[in-house]
């Protein structure tokens, strides 16, 4: 069974791209169909290990032998693996059936569904692999694809530079990933799951020289690590490529924000938590990381006016959250949010594409409004989607997003308690923009002028039956799920899948402080129908003042200038250099440019020695003759 899950999906990816000839809708159907068998097996899987502990590790191939050293191609079944394989297979199955009506215009909609399958098999192989090798695999392989379906309208300019710009940052964290591989091969002789993090704990004081200074082994790996999840899951600094990955396709956007792509570095931090608990400085930088990720992202998505990079920077907001809590040491806590995310978000991109797609293309929410009547289903998803997001009482994210600021408080450290207070500030800045988007798009005077109201419909029936799965989830997974992931007794779910060095006390929390977080929540909907609905004009006033708050968060804190500047220009300038003076300059000029120009010169001198005198002839046959003798002579 493990088996067909992992590989139904690549077979999906092959057959439909080569079968896109069959018929109409073969590529479709059997892309969703595969993935779909693929999701129940997952759950089957998952539930098999809550309820009867049936777990292992299924070897496919031995991948590499050398010596000692043997990498192979596995099966690894675990708690934190099961989770993560409904995660993935749920939602790209959805994905994909949505897809079907949202695509259905589109010329290429084969190859786009193969992408898609083959994107799921990548995280797949990610998730259950049992060494970093292959977990490099997948890992690459998330990126090849999430490269394939950004840049997927490659016809436009924009989709082509938000591919690269996705690839090349992503290769900055890859790096990363890799020197901790290799770091760990160096040392540890194997890159197995097991023998690594049975034997950190004999590499724990171990010191290694890095570039001049020391630093503590483990810690120096962890911050490699950290630094591809970085780029994996778009943390501050290297989160440039996620709004811009807004140009493909909705459906792309909701698979790589919800299942697979960013949610492949909060994985890899909480499957490398044997490593991270030696090292509280890695455990620090995490935390650090994640606080400011999370305000950071939650304050530009305050301005922002694109509806997908509005959801977008909530997703970046929602992994801080993660890597905060993964850093006080809450693993459990970070999987659980990663879990109840993963159906809310998808249903907000979803519920998102269904609003463009009843405005012909339109992202600009204030060119939305006043379509509650128009698109009833739509409305009651969006209005689920944002309940949940904003941790509206007893919805998923309530019980996930909460729990995480519980269990930094809990940790009972400053950086914890930092955390505790970003992640509440966070919160009521999530409930902000995340209703500033729900009521400009439905409340209100409509808008567009390009497309009228009565032109606008409800989607079709294929693109809602997905938006009713994931709103079960945004509404019940966090009830069903939280005693298991992270109630008292949830280490007998996770067992030895997550490591725990120090582990977080249920310790009772004052009232006020379980009170805080949701009342905001609740705060913020009267607030922000207030001020993006009744009253706008304060807002409008408040960005005639020229202050410079706007224009910052609207630039998005000027991080894409920053590396214009630093990098970008810095590149180019250098290159310009050395194009100039050493291609033109020299290479040109003294090589092909230069050898050209002497045969020419040369030709130009015997070309006047044809005259068409037979004395000339003879003077220059002559001249040759005695050349000749002279080698001769001499040799």
């Amino acid at each position: 069974m493990e088996h067909t899950i992992i590989f139904l999906p690549l077979i999906g990816a092959l057959v439909g791209y080569l079968g896109r000839s069959i018929s109409k809708y073969f590529s479709e159907l059997i892309t969703s169909l595969l993935v779909c068998i693929s999701a129940i097996l997952s759950m089957a899987v998952f539930w098999n290990g809550i309820e009867n502990n049936i777990y292992g590790n299924y070897k496919i191939i031995e991948w590499i032998s050398s010596g000692g050293f043997k990498a192979n191609w596995s099966i690894n079944v675990d708690p934190l693996s099961s989770i993560m394989l409904v995660v993935v297979t749920f939602v790209s199955a959805l994905v994909h059936i949505y897809s079907i009506g949202y695509m259905s215009h589109d010329p290429h909609k084969p190859r786009f569904m193969s992408y898609l399958s083959l994107f799921t098999f990548s995280m797949l192989a990610l998730v259950v692999s049992d060494n970093f090798l292959q977990l490099f695999f997948g890992w690459e392989g998330v990126g090849l694809c999430s490269y394939l379906l950004i840049g997927f309208w490659y016809k436009r300019e924009t989709a082509n530079n938000a591919a690269i710009k996705a690839f090349i940052v992503n290769r900055v964290g890859d790096f990363g990933l890799a020197i901790a591989i290799f770091l760990i091969f160096l040392y540890f002789g194997t890159i197995n799951f097991e023998e690594v993090f049975q034997a950190t704990n004999q590499y724990s004081n171990e010191k290694y020289i890095f570039f001049g200074i020391e630093f503590n082994l483990i810690t120096l790996i962890c911050i490699f690590l950290f630094i591809g999840a970085m780029g994996k899951s778009a943390q501050f600094l290297l989160h440039t490529w996620l709004p811009d990955a807004m140009e493909g396709p909705t459906p792309v956007s909701a698979l790589i924000h919800a299942a697979t792509m960013v949610t492949a570095g909060v994985f890899l931090v909480v499957r490398c938590s044997p490593m991270f608990e030696y090292s509280q400085i890695a455990l620090n930088l995490v935390t650090i990381v994640g606080m400011v990720t999370a305000i950071f992202a939650a304050s530009v998505a305050l301005v922002q006016n694109d509806i997908k990079k509005i959801v977008a920077y909530s997703t970046c907001s929602q992994l801080g959250y993660m890597f905060f809590a993964a850093g006080v040491g809450a693993y459990s806590v970070a999987m659980f949010h990663l879990f109840t995310h993963a159906f809310f978000k998808a249903l907000l991109f979803l519920g998102a594409g269904s609003i463009i797609h009843a405005l012909k293309d339109e992202q600009d929410i204030r060119n939305m409004g006043g379509m509650r009547k128009k698109l009833p289903y739509t409305y009651t998803f969006m209005l689920i989607g944002t309940l949940a997001l904003t941790g509206f009482p007893f919805l998923s994210g309530f019980y996930s997003k909460d729990a995480i600021i519980e269990f930094a408080y809990l940790r009972n450290s400053p950086l914890g308690n930092y955390a505790a207070t970003i992640g509440i500030l966070t919160a009521f800045l999530t409930a902000v923009y995340s209703w500033r988007l729900f009521f400009k798009t439905f409340h209100g005077p409509y808008n567009n002028k390009k497309v009228t109201i009565h032109e606008t419909h409800e989607s079709p029936i294929i693109m809602l039956i997905p938006l009713v799965f994931l709103s079960i989830g945004a509404i019940f997974s966090g009830f069903l799920f939280k005693d298991t992931l992270i109630g008292h007794n949830s280490n007998d779910f996770w067992q030895t899948s997550i490591f725990f060095l120090n582990e977080i006390k249920h310790d009772v929390i004052p009232m006020w402080f379980l009170l805080i977080t949701p009342l905001l929540v609740l705060v913020s909907i009267p607030i922000s129908f207030y001020l993006y609905i009744l009253n706008p004009k304060i807002l409008e006033d408040f960005k005639k003042t020229n202050l410079p708050l706007y224009n910052f968060l609207l630039n998005k804190w000027y991080i894409d200038e920053l590396y214009q500047k630093i990098f970008v220009s810095t590149a180019k300038n250098i290159g310009s250099f050395f194009w100039k003076k050493g291609d033109i300059g020299i290479i040109d000029r003294f090589g092909p440019d230069g050898i050209s120009k002497l045969v020419k010169i040369i030709s130009n001198k015997a070309g006047r020695l044809q005259t068409g005198f037979i004395y000339d002839y003879a003077f220059v046959m002559l001249l040759g003759l005695s050349i000749l003798l002279t080698y001769l002579i001499l040799k």
